[in-house]
């Protein structure tokens, strides 16, 4: 009996005189008078029936895209952070030299917020003094208000004193657009909403674009062979000198189009059967501009009067000689080329007669490589085989280059082309 005179139902079974007490008790061992809190029908697994309730389990798909999303976040979050901290470095270069003089080392970023920022900047200090307090700083560097203004703010400094900053950048226009794509990740990224691949993709172009505008880039990418993102310099030596993965050559060429791939290298190796991903995709006129640019060429053709091409064209369901006069075609190509050089020296055109087990092609530039990679399959076209993308060369910005000479591929193939070249015969 309550205070308010009204009485709680006792469970099932459990009136006096009832069912269960000419049982010996409540089922389960319950003491009578006992309410359960298990539904009706739920057993004893204690889980509710269908139709009872909200479903809260998650099937394999419902991780599959949490984790998907979780993996684009993370990849966007690193984008962010690295162009916030680079945006905060210019910043504090430009403007302390400014403020610092007239106002104390922690006032400057207030005085240079001025009355249009004084909200957010007193935000910022407040937040700074509650980390303190509960010793969320981790570190010293971090120490200071500038540390504690997000992306937005860190723009806003720029745009009010853009007279300090024009000395240094040319178009205003370009790093407010760029910011502007980047804030529409950051909202998604820090409200853990889904991540489109879109917008992934549109957010690391702003930020490459913006890191090289803010002198943090190194060029253009096919210059610098593809240069490294933020995700492969923390995560690459999980996967060696692997970089990229395709299910076939149509999606390589659109991540990494010929030009891209041969544009700029300074040495050219390649093995194949007709290596149609060069000769097919990059003009014998860029070939000559490449070479006489002062690329050295080694290209190393299958014999295409040999025992294994004929065998290549029974495994691939080809006419006889098909495969045969494609690869003679190629190599005419390429002796073309060859002959319209002022000095051929450094273009050599070989053929090899082993069986062929892979097709390479070893790019390398000034400051560091890549290679695009295909083994043959029994049943597949070299357009419809995987591929492989690796880095050579020593990753640019890695911390130890030594380890990743160890334990990539590059150096792998490197070493089975320059065997079967030593094994090869020159072309006339």
């Amino acid at each position: 009996m309550s205070s308010g005179g009204l009485e709680l139902p006792p469970g099932d079974g459990g009136h006096e005189g009832g069912p269960a007490d000419a049982a010996g008790g409540a089922p389960g061992g319950m003491p009578a008078g006992a309410v359960s809190l298990a539904p009706p029908e739920a057993g004893r697994t204690g889980k509710a029936p269908a139709g009872s309730g909200a479903e809260l389990d998650w099937g394999a798909d419902a991780w599959s895209e949490v984790r998907v999303r979780a993996q684009r976040a993370g990849r966007a979050y690193i984008w962010l952070n690295l162009v916030e901290q680079r945006l905060r470095a210019v910043v504090g270069a430009v403007l302390r030299p400014v403020y610092e003089p007239v106002h104390s080392a922690d006032d400057w970023v207030v005085a240079a917020a001025g009355p249009a920022g004084q909200e957010w900047v007193q935000r910022a200090v407040a937040v700074r003094e509650v980390s303190r307090r509960k010793g969320y700083l981790l570190d010293s560097a971090d120490d200071n208000v500038l540390s504690f203004l997000t992306l937005p703010q860190l723009r806003e400094l720029m745009v009010q004193h853009w007279p300090c900053f024009e000395p240094y950048f040319d178009d205003r226009r370009d790093i407010e657009q760029a910011l502007d794509e980047l804030e529409v990740t950051r909202n998604v990224v820090s409200r853990n909403r889904a991540l489109s691949r879109a917008v992934l993709e549109q957010a690391e172009r702003a930020s490459a674009r913006l890191l090289e505008v803010l002198g943090g880039g190194a060029g253009s990418p096919s210059a610098d062979r593809l240069p490294i993102d933020a995700v492969e310099d923390l995560v690459g030596d999980r996967y060696a000198d692997v970089i990229s993965v395709h299910p076939d050559r149509v999606r390589l060429q659109r991540q990494l189009p010929a030009e891209d791939l041969f544009g700029g290298a300074r040495r050219l190796d390649a093995i194949g059967i007709g290596l149609n991903l060069l000769v097919q995709n990059f003009s014998g006129r860029r070939l000559v501009r490449l070479a006489e640019a002062g690329c050295r060429v080694r290209l190393l053709f299958l014999n295409p009067a040999s025992s294994a091409v004929k065998r290549r064209e029974r495994e691939l369901g080809l006419r006889k000689g098909e495969l045969s006069r494609s690869v003679e075609m190629n190599i005419l190509h390429v002796r073309r080329v060859r002959a319209g050089l002022r000095d051929a020296s450094d273009f050599e055109i070989h053929v090899f007669d082993e069986t062929p087990r892979f097709t390479a092609y070893l790019v390398e530039g000034e400051s560091s490589g890549i290679a695009v990679v295909q083994s043959y399959l029994r049943r597949a076209r070299g357009m419809e085989a995987p591929v492989l993308v690796l880095r050579g060369g020593g990753r640019v910005g890695s911390r130890d280059t030594s380890r990743d000479a160890d334990h990539g591929l590059f150096p792998t193939y490197r070493e089975e082309f320059e065997s079967i070249w030593q094994d090869s015969r020159p072309v006339s």
